[in-house]
């Protein structure tokens, strides 16, 4: 599992109390991607393989993995060749993908309902939802957007697990920070936990979904 340990309680103080709405725009973004993301994962009438790829596609479209990847090892982006990074992106490019998928499970077929928005500054916004459950419980979920010239990408996403809102990308940004820290900003040492981290996700799956 994802260790829980490095979320810092500065990570909740960025996301509280912005002054205004986002635009309408956003929001329905975020509504309507979310839940062709969400759709794919309960495509009928495809295999484990093709409803993976399927939701792999709506992910890249819907979030800038490779913003992401770079954020999350902050000073260390610009240390990395050209080649570390090269690698280092396609890695984190499948853990990603597998990190979302393994949150988003639960979720599968559910409808994301728009409750609210607030804006950071005209091209940054976090906008709330929430997900109906089959048991009838509402589980709250955030997306951070980035607008640029009026085309958005969600940069975080905000997942409750066990109880708890969980800012993946900050989680994230504390975690790889201190691999790097405690190995001399070893790219490989990164690689490695980064691939070990993804096999432990890819083997939670599901027996029904592969």
């Amino acid at each position: 599992m994802i260790s829980r340990k490095w979320i810092l309680s500065a990570t909740m103080l960025a996301f509280t109390a912005f002054p205004a709405f986002a635009d309408t725009q956003t929001e329905e973004y975020v509504r309507s991607n979310a839940n062709d993301v969400l759709a794919s994962l309960n495509a009928p009438g495809l295999t484990a393989e093709e409803r993976r790829a399927q939701f792999q596609t709506y992910m890249d479209e819907f979030a800038n993995l490779d913003a992401v990847a770079k954020f999350v090892i902050g000073k260390y982006a610009k240390r990395f060749s050209a080649e570390e990074m090269d690698a280092y992106l396609a890695t984190f490019r499948e853990y990603a993908l597998a990190v979302y998928e393994f949150y988003f499970n639960e979720y599968r077929g559910r409808d994301v309902k728009v409750v609210g928005s607030t804006a950071r500054n005209a091209r940054d916004s976090i906008v709330d939802t929430e997900i109906v459950r089959a048991d009838g419980q509402e589980l709250e979920v955030r997306w951070r957007v980035l607008n640029r010239g009026g085309e958005y990408q969600v940069v975080d996403v905000a997942l409750n697990a066990e109880g708890n809102l969980i800012w993946l990308a900050i989680e994230q940004q504390a975690q790889f920070l201190s691999i790097l820290d405690q190995n001399n900003g070893s790219s490989d040492a990164l690689i490695a936990k980064i691939n070990s981290m993804t096999e432990d996700l890819v083997s939670q799956r599901p027996a029904d979904q592969g």
